[in-house]
């Protein structure tokens, strides 16, 4: 396929190489110049710019700011009038004269005046008003008969042979383009390292994530090149002919700080993008090679990933944009070196009245390096705690019970309980009373435990034995009973809240209470004799 379209290719441009260079030219791009250049950038007096001829170049003039509007406007219409008058004359030369009126020389064309030679014209070029006038006068005679030239109906035809041939190049270049594209989309093929049980899923995971950031790259690309084969012919297209040839002077002219800000705009993102799938790379070959996995649970190690890659993709995110808009303020003729000192400066001020923004960004830095905590884990920090949402160089942000977001700055980050790192335990306080045979109640409870562990819908979490560390306590509410069952994390609520279901039914049909708080009261009421003593219940209730 790629040979065929070589051929093709090829083919083309030597039929064009092979047209008389008199009778075809392919102009690619129009001459242009920086328009208004300034003498003295302090007052801004003089101006200068180019006077054109379907859409060439033929000399600069230069005048004072508030008078060069309407000369170059004067002269573009008389130059207009004389060529005009000229393309419908049958002389095939033109005539160009230079005289002295006032000690400036003054051009005429075939009789008709065109400018007058000054000295800021002179100045411009660094040469004396005489010489400059008989280079303007050569240009003019050089680019009048040419634009005749290229008006004759045999030079027509010939560059519409040439527009014909360039735009067969452009389907086929487009239609090879697709072809690559649609090829690429077939043969997606995503590698899988070879890897252990625990860490598949994670890399699978970053292996399409960085499938996704190559294929969205691609896909930018694919149709940037699509739209620069078209806009790209098109614009050749314009140059061939004299009439159509302005208009590539005003598309570049008009085009020239869109396409510096595209340009930007294309790079910055398509660096980010390859930036990202780098990042996703490095994170698989981590994983694969065992450096971030230190016997971790998948699911604590995926949490630990999405943390580092979220963090660290924020950061080249932030770099690029950064050197996107100094990028743009260069390609504008922005002096940035005065920008950057000046930035250094502000910067140095804000560091120093800042410090807890510099205190939040190094606890967090730190906090993601030694994992204390990542996304999707439960902490306690002081008196607040919940899921954390969100977490970055500056704060975290924890949801609570009660569904309200806390954010906590880094730097007050002191004391941190994790409730979920690596592995959580459900720890349960069984009360029994105090007439129940404990023995009993000891092995009922231990029974519920080994069956729920037993049981395939809780077994894979539930990560070891329960244990039944037996009376924990002497309580007012009974026997206090503490059960220890270790899981995965954030999985010790649910087995909690199922454990004791299971506890309540069971001592249910083994006939065991739950009790409830009690306190004893002994009264001596004078009323009464003094051998009587009233008992009350914590239940309300009087006993005598």
């Amino acid at each position: 396929m790629r040979v065929k379209f070589l051929a093709i290719a090829g083919a083309m441009v030597v039929s064009v190489a092979f047209v008389p260079k008199a009778t075809a030219q392919i102009p690619l791009l129009p001459q242009l110049s920086v328009s208004g250049s300034v003498s003295n950038e302090n007052s801004d007096r003089t101006v200068a710019d180019w006077v054109y001829l379907d859409g060439r170049r033929l000399f600069q003039i230069s005048a004072s700011k508030s008078d060069f509007s309407a000369r170059s406007q004067n002269i573009q219409q008389n130059l207009a009038e004389i060529s005009r008058t000229f393309f419908q004359s049958k002389d095939k030369q033109v005539k160009v004269d230079t005289r002295t009126i006032n000690g400036l020389p003054v051009i005429e064309v075939n009789g008709q005046y065109l400018m007058t030679v000054t000295t800021a014209d002179a100045a411009l070029q660094q040469v004396d008003t005489s010489t400059l006038a008989n280079q303007i006068a050569q240009d003019l005679k050089a680019g009048l008969e040419q634009a005749k030239q290229e008006r004759k109906p045999q030079f027509l035809i010939n560059q519409g042979k040439i527009a014909a041939g360039l735009g067969l190049a452009m389907i086929v270049a487009s239609w090879g383009v697709y072809s690559w594209q649609q090829r690429t989309k077939k043969h997606r093929v995503i590698p899988v390292p070879r890897t252990s049980p625990d860490t598949q899923n994670i890399t699978t995971q970053l292996n399409q994530q960085q499938h996704q950031h190559l294929q969205e790259v691609k896909k930018r690309l694919f149709q940037i090149a699509q739209a620069g084969i078209w806009s790209g012919g098109g614009f050749v297209m314009l140059g061939l002919f004299p009439y159509t040839r302005i208009l590539q002077v005003g598309i570049v002219t008009a085009a020239q700080i869109p396409l510096k800000i595209g340009v930007v705009l294309l790079g910055t993102y398509v660096v980010t993008r390859l930036s990202y799938a780098l990042i996703d790379r490095l994170t698989t070959v981590l994983v694969s090679s065992g450096a971030l996995l230190n016997s971790e649970t998948s699911e604590r190690l995926q949490l630990r990933v999405s943390t580092f890659s979220g963090v660290t993709k924020s950061i080249v995110t932030i770099i690029w944009v950064g050197f996107g808009i100094l990028t743009a303020l260069i390609l504008f003729g922005i002096d940035v070196i005065p920008l950057l000192a000046g930035a250094s400066l502000v910067g140095v001020a804000v560091s120093l009245a800042s410090q807890n923004l510099i205190k939040d960004a190094i606890n967090g830095f730190l906090i993601i390096v030694e994992d204390q905590y990542a996304l999707g884990d439960v902490i306690a920090v002081g008196d607040v705690g919940g899921l954390v949402e969100n977490l970055n160089l500056r704060m975290t942000q924890v949801r609570d019970a009660e569904g309200r977001l806390i954010t906590i700055p880094n730097s007050e980050i002191k004391v941190v309980a994790n409730l979920s790192s690596r592995w959580s335990r459900a720890d349960l306080v069984i009360p029994v009373g105090y007439q129940t045979d404990i023995d009993q109640a000891l092995q009922l409870i231990k029974n519920v435990a080994l069956e729920m562990n037993q049981d395939i819908l809780w077994k894979r979490q539930i990560l070891e034995t329960p244990q039944v560390l037996g009376i924990d306590n002497f309580g007012d509410r009974g026997l206090m009973i503490r059960v220890w069952i270790k899981t995965q994390p954030l999985k010790q609520w649910e087995v909690a809240r199922e454990y004791r279901r299971r506890l309540k039914v069971a001592f249910d049909q083994a006939g065991i209470d739950i009790p409830v708080p009690q306190q004893a009261i002994w009264v001596n009421d004078s009323q009464l004799s003094n051998s009587h003593e009233i008992q009350v219940i914590g239940d309300g209730k009087s006993k005598f």
